[in-house]
């Protein structure tokens, strides 16, 4: 089966062909005969593979070569969270197989089903769909809806009590950002240490009931069916899921929302279609997500300067492997002056600036 690496492998990151096939082929009922092998470019930390066998289409998830298990490459965490969520949330990939044998592909890992589909990429809708303005609004609202049902899953009854530890999950999430940004600082930049203070000050004495959070829920995570692009047949990469508060998951998917006013520095951040005509604005959102679940969105400051204080240490991070010579992609050169652009940012919402929410209508539905 190496003969079927080829091109649609990355240098690399080939896998042992024949063992993992063997395992397939065990666990697995009704495949038959030799697949047809693909890596996902898509993704950037676990690694993803297509096998394509007569009788069925498979997904293969593994950690990134090289790394120490962490619950961001936890195999066995993101197979169970969507083994046990689809039963009472359908928009979850199918799982079939999960081995902690490393002797297989040299790493823990699991198998899905592929889901058929279109996944909209890029800053523009796919202009096969036709859309005009209504139909964008009414596809965004479907979009935003799905993470508000996530967000009311009762994970108790789903058997995922023991997933995770919501309580202080909002104040472990700021001082693990906040670390992070210390560890990644370089000569040229700031910390942003006032901007750090804050958001430990600012945590919520209230907070909605613990929910499911995706972590990372952008347009780019989302299957469409390929004939109903307002019908979401799946959500991918669950590899950062937790429990805790829903609005940490809903501050982070809008510090990566970029409106048509906003300024040129949020704009170099577009990785989604969010600002097409006919996309909800980020107070129309708000208002959305108030009025289907009754939780207090008036004031979203500290969540939203907490998504994109999240986004200038992700950025951050990629600035100091550039800095200190460990990559040499010219993109990131740039990527220090985007960081203090965003922290510049932070610091006038915890100043009291532009609140994101602000009086927000429920859009029409």
């Amino acid at each position: 089966m190496s003969e079927l690496t080829g091109p649609k492998v990355r240098a690399g990151e080939e896998l042992d062909w024949r063992v993992l096939d063997n395992f397939l082929q065990t666990n697995i009922a009704g495949l038959g005969g030799t697949p047809n092998i693909s890596q996902y470019p898509a993704g950037k930390s676990n690694l993803t593979y297509r096998l394509n066998y007569p009788g069925a289409d498979l997904v293969v998830r593994r950690p990134p070569f090289g790394s120490k298990v962490s619950s961001a490459h936890s195999m066995s965490r993101e197979y169970r969270i969507m083994r046990d969520l689809r039963p009472v949330f359908s928009a979850v990939p199918e799982t079939l197989a999960y081995s902690d044998d490393e002797s297989i592909i040299g790493a823990e890992f699991y198998v899905m089903r592929r889901v058929p589909g279109q996944v909209p990429r890029g800053k523009e809708l796919p202009a096969t769909w036709g859309f005009k303005a209504r139909d964008t609004r009414r596809f965004c609202i479907g979009f935003w809806t799905k993470l508000i049902e996530l967000h009311q899953v009762d994970y108790v009854a789903a058997g995922l009590a023991d997933f995770g530890r919501p309580q202080g999950y909002a104040r472990r999430q700021v001082e693990g950002w906040n670390i992070r940004m210390q560890n990644a600082a370089t000569p040229d930049g700031e910390t942003f240490e006032d901007v750090q203070l804050w958001l430990l000050q600012a945590l919520p004495d209230e907070e909605p009931p613990a929910a499911v959070l995706h972590g990372d829920y952008r347009l780019d995570n989302v299957i469409v069916d390929k004939e109903d692009p307002f019908k979401i047949v799946a959500l991918l990469d669950w590899e950062i899921s937790a429990l805790g508060n829903p609005l940490m998951d809903l501050g982070n998917a809008l510090a990566y929302w970029i409106e048509p006013g906003d300024p040129d520095y949020l704009k170099a951040l577009i990785m989604q279609p969010s600002s097409v005509p006919g996309m909800l604005n980020r107070s129309e959102i708000l208002a959305l997500y108030a009025e289907k679940t009754a939780f207090d969105v008036s004031d979203f400051t500290f969540y939203y300067t907490y998504g994109l204080f999240r986004n200038a240490v992700i950025l951050q991070q990629i600035y100091y492997r550039f800095y200190h010579g460990m990559t040499q992609d010219p993109r990131f050169r740039e990527f220090g002056s985007l960081v203090q652009a965003l922290g510049n940012h932070c610091r006038d919402l915890c100043r009291g600036g532009d609140v994101v929410a602000g009086k927000p209508t429920v859009p029409a539905t």
